[in-house]
Parts: C-alpha cells; structure tokens; sequence
C-alpha cells in the first residue's frame, strides 16, 4: 500500500493574519505538526504571544508585524522568513477584514476599497512573494482563505462577498500559473465559524449560535475545524489537489 505523506515536521510555513482566530489556531497546529512557524499580523503583542506557545511546546515560531496591504510588508514577511529558516514551503493567507453592513447604496466608495484592500490586494501582496520564495527552493503550498459567502449570498455584504469571490479568482490563477513549478495554490471557504469576526457579522457570539441552530450542523465551526483542512491542504497527502475550494461549513451552505 502506497504511504500518504502527510508530516510538516521541517516544513516553512508563513501564516499572514494569525493574530486571533483561524489564523492562530492554525499557526498553533502547525507548530503541534512540527512545522517552522512564521505568524505575521498588524498586531505584533498577539503574534509574539501565540509564537511563544510554539517555543514553549518545543517548536521554533517566529512573530513578525505586518499589514497586508502594504506591499513592502508583506515582501519583508517572506524574506524574514527565509532568513530565518532558509526557505518557505507554505503559507496560509488568511488576513481578512468583514466591512461595515450596509445595502450597495449606502456603502462609501472608502469603505467599499479598504475591504479589497485587504482581503484582495494582500492575497495578491502575499502570492506575488511567496509564489516567487517557493520557486527559488523548487515548489510549496498556499492556502488562501476565501468564504462560504461566495456561494451562499446576503445582502448587506456586498464588499466582503465580491473580495471574496475575488480570492477565488486569484487561487485558481495562481494555480495555473505556479502548477509547472511544483507549487499548489487552493482555499478554504469557511462558513459561520466561532471567531470574533462572526461575532461581529451576528452582533454576538449568542446571536451567531441562535441563528445556526436551525442549520444541518446546528452550531458554528471552531477554529480548529478550519485549521485541520487547511494544514492538509499544506501537505504532501494533498499533493494532487491544485487550484480548488474547500468549503468548511457543517452543511450551512446546502440548498
């Protein structure tokens, strides 16, 4: 029988947004896997806090400050990283911002360009440096997060839904594209998921578990349900899936 390599022991990996939520858990998973962790947000404290949770469990983790939406920090991230460790293998591109609800008529033109600032431009930010890293060591794995919106649309989202049909649209180019160098781009596209982002899209952590108790799962995700896919996606057992989105919503989503 044919071994599924599926170990991060060694492996680089960069998680931009692992300040709080998905992208900490799945930065602490990563270091529980054996992975060398860079985590990167605008808030500094946080990520040094959470890289030192992977010290104290005996991995090597490194904190960095950067905002996605500057090109020059995310440019730095990567090369840190490579300093540091000596090349990258992986990346979780998970910084993400939620905008302000309000119906297409009443979004400012402002609100509506820092929501793709975000959640678009630093996913391009982000491949552009990490695509290029991975080449120079002979391929890698991204995981872009997207969003379950994308499918299952609501009103009053109208900025966040189009970053992230958008973050689609860069995975599968990216894919394309990376794919003849041995690198892999996919995403997940998390559904209602325990995360204070949800928290503030449903006004509470009560409201969010009130209105998905009628749902096929009949409560959010945690975190770590997200950061299980994603650190397979990562590894050597997803070695043939290339350019695609997996959704992780306990059924939200379904007709």
């Amino acid at each position: 029988m044919t071994s599924i390599p599926n170990d991060l022991s060694g492996e680089v990996v960069l998680v931009l947004g692992a300040s709080s939520g998905i992208g900490a858990a799945t930065a602490l998973a990563l270091g529980r896997a054996g992975a060398r962790v860079t985590l990167a947000a605008r808030r500094l404290d946080a990520v040094e806090a959470l890289a030192q949770q992977i010290r104290d469990q005996g991995g090597e983790a490194l904190a960095i400050r950067a905002d996605v939406t500057v090109e020059a920090d995310v440019a730095q991230a990567v090369a840190l990283t490579v300093a540091r460790f000596g090349r990258l293998d992986g990346a979780f591109n998970n910084a993400g911002v939620l905008g302000e609800a309000a119906a297409i008529t009443e979004i400012a033109g402002e609100a509506f360009e820092a929501v793709m600032r975000t959640n678009v431009l630093g996913v391009f930010h982000a491949l552009k440096y990490e695509m290029a890293a991975m080449r120079r060591n002979g391929g890698g794995a991204i995981v872009n997060t997207g969003s379950v919106v994308a499918q299952a649309t609501f009103p009053k989202l109208a900025h966040y839904t189009a970053s992230k049909c958008a973050v689609l649209g860069l995975t599968r180019t990216a894919a394309l594209e990376g794919w003849p160098e041995g690198i892999r781009v996919n995403a997940v596209s998390p559904g209602p998921i325990e995360t204070p982002m949800a928290a503030i899209g449903f006004g509470s952590i009560e409201n969010l578990h009130a209105t998905l108790a009628t749902t096929p799962a009949g409560r959010p995700g945690t975190p770590d349900e997200v950061a299980g896919p994603v650190l397979f996606l990562l590894s050597g057992a997803a070695s043939y899936i290339n350019g695609q989105e997996l959704t992780i919503d306990g059924g939200f989503a379904l007709p």
